[in-house]
């Protein structure tokens, strides 16, 4: 029982288990990479985690029956400590992807997909988030590695990448940063058409959101 009052939503959980993964995969690149500029995105995109994981620690202990069982049972310190932006102690989201398994198969996975199922318009936000993360890193990774082949590329540091990208993922387009060279156009394609997605995704959750409980009392009346 106490494993599922622990559990918070489906979605939320499945959102924090995949960035955990996705914050792991990063410790493990940081030391393949030897490209300091791409390993400065792997940086940015961290200290994005570390802020998405205090925020997550913060509603865990204050949301949990018993705070200090979460702390010391649960391993919520394990959570508080790898939440921090530091090398030593980041292999602790370990922990987390171990909390959320545990979780996920208490839970079992027929409910985890019928859940998901039911409630599209909330698994269309994670995916919409998740995929948002992920643009935006492997997208500004892609995007650089293009341009360093290229002289005059003006896109040549890692807050240069992650800014070309945000900018092309929120479709505004400034046109102060652009990719140069053939594959780096390529991929700068890639990621306008996924932006236009997740765009338009997100206008479709937001309608859902403002417009269901609307028809819902339409359709009691």
């Amino acid at each position: 029982m106490a494993e599922k009052t622990e559990l918070k939503s489906l979605g939320y959980e499945i959102f924090i288990g995949v960035l955990s993964i996705l914050s792991i995969l990063n410790i493990v690149l940081g030391f393949l990479i030897p490209d300091q500029d791409m390993t400065d995105v792997l940086n940015i995109m961290n200290w994005l985690f570390s802020i998405i994981f205090i925020c997550d620690f913060t509603y865990r202990i204050l949301t949990a029956p018993s705070k200090s069982n979460y702390f010391f049972r649960q391993f919520g310190w394990a959570d508080l400590l790898a939440s921090l932006p530091f090398e030593q102690t980041k292999i602790l989201r370990v922990f987390r992807l171990v909390r959320v398994y545990r979780l996920m198969r208490a839970v079992g996975p027929k409910k985890v997909s019928d859940t998901l199922l039911k409630d599209r318009a909330g698994s269309a936000l994670i995916i919409l988030l998740l995929m948002g993360i992920l643009v935006l890193e492997f997208g500004s990774l892609a995007v650089l590695r293009a341009e360093e082949t290229n002289p005059d590329a003006n896109i040549k540091t890692a807050s240069d990448a992650i800014w070309y990208t945000m900018v092309t993922i929120s479709t505004v387009g400034y046109g102060d940063r652009y990719p140069t060279t053939n594959w780096g156009r390529i991929i700068g394609t890639i990621i306008i058409i996924v932006g236009v997605g997740i765009f338009g995704t997100f206008t479709g959750y937001l309608a859902n959101l403002f417009l269901s409980p609307q028809k819902k009392e339409e359709s009691s009346n």
